[in-house]
């Protein structure tokens, strides 16, 4: 995660300074009037800058339910994605969500914070599992009990739950 968040502060510096403002509020209340403008790390560094006044949480991140954070997460997958050189056509769109959950993980269920967060270094190294490949992760998730989700640590510790 802190590979991604460096990120997405960079994204978010260096659009500040390309802006030259001093207001990194507005700035942040400019993206969001646009979302589809601007790189999903620009859009993520902008609902950092922004709180979520009925929960206190940065905006997008409150609880489900929140009119103000669902609509702000939305903003997020509203953002461009473009792949980075030598990785599969996909592979930043992964990213954007799998880290999106990661970074959010209230607002999803166990099973899909397990799926990304196992997935995420092996994207963040230019990974794309296939289809079958993900469908089969999936299928292993499923068959674990929540608690179990929550102390896998790598997919290697998920595959080996399927040789137990």
């Amino acid at each position: 995660m802190r590979e991604i968040e460096q990120s997405i502060d960079t994204a978010w510096r260096n659009l500040y300074a390309e802006f030259g403002t001093t207001d990194q509020h507005d700035l942040a209340e400019l993206v969001l009037q646009d979302p589809a403008e601007f790189d999903w790390r620009v859009v993520d560094g902008a609902l950092k800058q922004l709180g979520c006044d009925e929960y206190g949480e940065r905006l997008g991140a409150g609880p489900l339910g929140c009119a103000k954070c669902d609509l702000a997460n939305g903003f997020r997958f509203a953002a461009r994605e473009v792949d980075r050189p030598n990785v599969p056509p996909g592979n930043e769109h992964a990213i954007r969500v799998a880290s999106a959950v990661a970074r959010t993980r209230h607002r999803y269920s166990p099973r899909a914070r397990c799926g990304y967060e196992l997935a995420l270094p092996g994207l963040l190294a230019g990974e794309l599992p296939t289809t079958p490949q993900a469908q089969r992760l999936k299928a292993l998730i499923n068959q674990l009990t929540d608690d179990r989700l929550e102390e896998l640590i790598t997919v290697a510790d998920l595959q080996r739950e399927d040789r137990a």
